[in-house]
């Protein structure tokens, strides 16, 4: 058996444990405590102005990705690339509707694009290191169940029995499989140092939102939340990176 089949096994095991696993869990509603963000400042008539104002950059690493798509180190990669970029760009949009005026019907435009561009890079990540078929065919429908994580929270919400199971599977599956396709398969079109970045960025996002009130108290100027987004948004910048060309190909 091959390294690529070993890792491709691998890879559906932990899958099939995380599912079962998750799906063994009670269902898990969304909490109205979720909404009430440290940072309310109303700045400029805007209110929450720093957690609407922050997801700018997610708007300026999506559309600067487009731009230089011509500098893809894969080009068979390029409908990956193009489909994340597009989910980064649209999160600022999305994400800024939401903290506008938070609640759990908005944060439904908040989560839509995020799911799109984490499946986007995972479906990259298995094309470039556990198989191209599997990576190329799995682009749409990985994307189709981003969508439809969110459909189902969003349809449960309204029906009063909220679930967030398929949604926390789409988030945090990939967080954890990403890892360890990196360090057992070496690939050719994404930059390994990159995703390694993009990956700590995306854990201090986690521990900035964790702390949200924690970070506003001691800093009194900006709130755990607000640097979840600048985090996550430079998270995203070193993923679109990844793809690009680069010297270190060979890790």
């Amino acid at each position: 058996m091959t390294n690529r089949l070993l890792l491709q096994c691998l890879v559906a095991a932990v899958a099939v444990i995380a599912i079962c696993g998750a799906f063994l869990l009670q269902p898990i509603p969304q909490d109205p405590a979720y909404h009430a963000f440290a940072d309310d400042a109303r700045w400029f008539g805007v209110p929450n102005f720093w957690n609407v104002a922050t997801n700018l950059p997610f708007l300026f690493a999506g559309l600067a990705g487009l731009v230089r798509v011509q500098r893809l180190s894969d080009v068979m990669l390029g409908l990956h690339y193009r489909v994340f970029c597009i989910g980064v760009a649209l999160v600022s949009f999305g994400s800024a509707y939401y903290h506008f005026d938070p609640s759990t019907p908005a944060l439904v435009w908040d989560r839509l694009p995020m799911t799109v561009a984490f499946m986007a890079l995972f479906a990259a990540v298995l094309m470039d290191r556990v198989s191209t078929q599997l990576g190329r065919a799995l682009l749409w429908p990985l994307v189709a169940v981003g969508i439809a994580s969110i459909a189902w929270w969003s349809h449960t919400e309204l029906a009063g029995r909220g679930d967030l199971r398929p949604y926390a599977l789409v988030q945090f599956l990939p967080m954890l499989l990403l890892p360890l396709i990196l360090l057992l398969s070496k690939g050719g079109g994404l930059g390994a140092p990159f995703l390694w970045m993009s990956l700590g960025a995306y854990g201090a996002a986690k521990l900035a939102e964790h702390f949200d009130p924690v970070i506003f108290d001691a800093t009194g100027v900006f709130s755990g939340h607000s640097l979840k987004h600048l985090f996550a948004a430079l998270g995203a910048w070193w993923a679109i990176r990844a793809f690009q060309k680069s010297p270190a190909r060979a890790l």
